[in-house]
């Protein structure tokens, strides 16, 4: 049947390139996002897992930059360890060099005096952002003091989310394990008869062969409550130029101990941060291939619907063309 009020042709021709815009809206879409999931309502579980871990990501990048300021700060704490163990090998040279006899041991003192003023010159610079890992002001003349260094950021199975860190004792008071070279006071200043360089001998006494005799702890005669910091050798017997090197020589080792520290944290952090960088990007191709849009087949898709939309406009324009063949009825 044939009617003027209602042309069902042009109707279902309607509903059709109703519906090829509607497809070619969400095509457009995703070929200007470059997107397949753009938000919840196109496919909520691979929004909701890629929102999760795009803000894991960002905490990642923010892990990224903590472990940068935690390598700067063992770095420069390393870097201030390694250059007063030099310092510490030219010491142990010149009390080496004076134990020969009719050597002037007032000169070698001057430069001993000068390798002293270098070590406190040392610790008192390495410092970086305020924090100071080699003379440090933090009251560790009283208990040691434990610093961290961001490493890394978890999420675990149940969806709880932590910060991981990196613990390194700043040590002035443990006989055999100091890792500063002064300690500091409860005001925050650089303690100078504290640490490897500061603490005076009798700390020792139960790890030192002061006499070279076997017997570890015997006291520490000419030496007794002088520290490297304070070493003058002017006035030491040969006995006592043996207690004095084997003060500087235990100073030495654990000076050695504490950069073998710092260097296997620099070490971890550089491993870190190549790890995060690795994860960052396995997570971002993780998030490409939920959300991310094929647009090879988008382009395809569009070039498609574009041509339906073109038909579409055709098969209206004959629809509605259809309905005016009546008039021919009613011509005279």
């Amino acid at each position: 049947m044939t009617s003027i009020l209602t042309n069902n042709a042009a109707m279902a021709a309607l509903q059709t390139l109703r519906s090829i815009d509607s497809k070619m809206q969400d095509t457009q879409a995703r070929v200007s996002s470059g997107l397949r999931v753009g938000g919840a309502s196109d496919n909520a579980a691979y929004w909701s897992i890629a929102t999760t871990m795009r803000s894991d990501n960002m905490a990642l990048s923010a892990v990224q930059d903590a472990l940068g300021l935690g390598a700067a700060k063992i770095d420069t704490a390393y870097a201030a360890m390694e250059s007063s163990i030099e310092v510490m090998k030219e010491i142990k040279a010149k009390v080496v060099a004076a134990t020969e006899q009719g050597v002037d041991k007032t000169k070698i003192q001057e430069e001993i005096d000068q390798l002293q003023e270098q070590l406190r010159s040392i610790s008192e610079s390495a410092s970086f952002s305020g924090q100071n890992w080699v003379a440090t002001g933090n009251d560790t003349v009283t208990a040691p003091v434990e610093v961290t260094v961001v490493s890394g950021f978890i999420r675990d199975s149940n969806g709880n989310v932590s910060v991981s860190t990196t613990l390194y004792s700043l040590d002035a008071t443990t006989p055999d394990g100091m890792t500063v070279l002064y300690g500091g006071d409860a005001n925050g200043l650089i303690d100078y008869n504290s640490g490897i360089i500061g603490s005076v001998s009798d700390t020792f006494d139960a790890f030192v062969d002061w006499d070279n005799d076997g017997a570890v702890g015997a006291p520490a005669a000419e030496i007794a409550g002088v520290s490297i910091d304070q070493l003058d050798i002017t006035g030491l017997t040969t006995p006592g130029m043996q207690e004095a090197l084997s003060l500087v020589e235990y100073g030495l080792q654990q000076m050695t101990s504490a950069a073998a520290a710092l260097g296997s944290i620099s070490m971890r952090i550089g491993m870190q941060e190549d790890f995060v960088a690795a994860l960052t990007d396995s997570i971002d191709s993780g998030i490409g291939r939920l959300v991310d849009a094929d647009m090879n087949e988008e382009s395809t898709r569009l070039k498609a619907l574009q041509t339906q939309q073109q038909l579409a406009i055709q098969s209206l324009s004959i629809a509605n063309t259809s309905s005016e063949s009546i008039l021919t009825l009613f011509r005279q």
